[in-house]
């Protein structure tokens, strides 16, 4: 009998699984030693972070006390800031042309062209002085807007590109363009100023584009009405023939022949489809109403939903707070300050 066909001895399977916990013990070791070295390093990166600001407790005390004190004195001479919003609703794509004269709005003010933006909200330029900055940004959407909107969007897809889209996916890839809704803000350093503005940011929607398309949508909404009354009246006029059908039949005398008992021969009735043409004039009047109050709703370029505030609110953003900005940075320099001396002298001392 050869060699390999004896049965495998158990005294070399005890080895192999002694090899494997080893191997596994080995491991586990390994893991524990990373662990706790890192624990270890951010340990002492306390304890000599904490040393060194025991050493020099009273230098970063004063330090931040002197930088508070002028981060308090900054916001008393510093001119407050106020901002109002409105939200508006767009219309044949002028959401473009808002956004773009928005942007030159703002390089107009960093450009100081007071004059430009003087006639474009016929006010003085006193007033125009007093904005700092317009702002664009995505309005408020329920959960059911966003979903209404996601069904929207698969509709525009063939069937199996729209299996491939989650609402999800949908969510996270959304621009600032992929709604209608939108808030314009306007921060300003007067507080009573924002309705003298509102004219002027009317004139940001009006473009050419929007202009022909509205156009467009109401040359095929006048066809579809047309086609869609020309079909009410052929209706009408077919229901009037079938009616005096069946007049006709009613006021008749029924033909009866009979051909011996049990055999009686009655005239049929014509068949007609007056119901279902009822059911087809009201869908068509359905669609009738819905083409009017489209053009109804959708009659100008934006929908205003609410407009400026007739007194902004004030503005208390994080970074005009310099009582704690300043000492804040004074820290953050002194670290930093540190670690370069420590990098220094490092690199003076080093010697390969």
């Amino acid at each position: 009998m050869s060699q390999e066909s004896l049965p495998q001895q158990p005294g070399s399977e005890e080895v192999e699984l002694g090899q494997l916990f080893e191997a596994i013990s080995k491991l586990f070791e390994k893991l524990y030693n990373f662990v706790f070295s890192i624990l270890k390093f951010f340990f002492s990166a306390i304890i000599y972070g904490s040393k060194v600001l025991i050493d020099n407790f009273k230098q970063i005390v004063l330090i931040i006390i002197v930088a508070g004190g002028l981060g308090y004195g900054l916001e008393q001479i510093s001119t407050p800031r106020y901002d109002s919003t409105m939200l508006v609703q767009t219309y044949f794509d002028a959401k473009y042309q808002l956004h773009t004269n928005l942007n030159y709005y703002n390089a107009l003010l960093n450009e100081q062209n007071y004059a430009v933006l003087s006639n474009i909200f016929n006010t003085d330029e006193e007033t125009i002085m007093k904005i700092r900055k317009f702002e664009i940004n995505p309005g408020p959407e329920s959960d059911n807007q966003k979903l209404l909107n996601y069904d929207k969007y698969l509709k525009g897809l063939d069937s199996i590109r729209a299996q491939e889209i989650s609402y999800d996916d949908f969510l996270e890839n959304r621009g600032i363009f992929s709604g209608s809704v939108y808030e314009i803000r306007v921060e300003t350093t007067q507080k009573d100023i924002f309705k003298s503005l509102e004219e002027g940011i009317y004139k940001s929607f009006n473009n050419l584009y929007s202009i022909k398309k509205m156009a467009q949508r109401d040359s095929l909404i006048t066809i579809r009405r047309s086609n869609i009354l020309q079909s009410i009246v052929e209706i009408d006029s077919l229901q009037d023939v079938y009616i005096n059908v069946l007049e006709e039949e009613s006021q008749s005398t029924k033909a009866k022949i009979s051909l011996g008992d049990g055999f009686p021969l009655q005239q049929e009735k014509t068949n007609t489809k007056e119901f279902q043409l009822l059911n087809k004039e009201i869908e068509l009047r359905d669609e009738l109403r819905r083409l009017d109050e489209e053009k109804l709703e959708e009659n100008e370029f934006y929908k205003v939903m609410s407009t400026f505030q007739d007194v902004g609110n004030r503005v208390n953003k994080i970074t005009q707070k310099y009582s704690l900005m300043l000492p804040a940075l004074a820290f953050v320099l002194l670290c930093l300050g540190y670690l370069i001396k420590r990098y220094i002298g490092f690199v003076k001392t080093y010697e390969g």
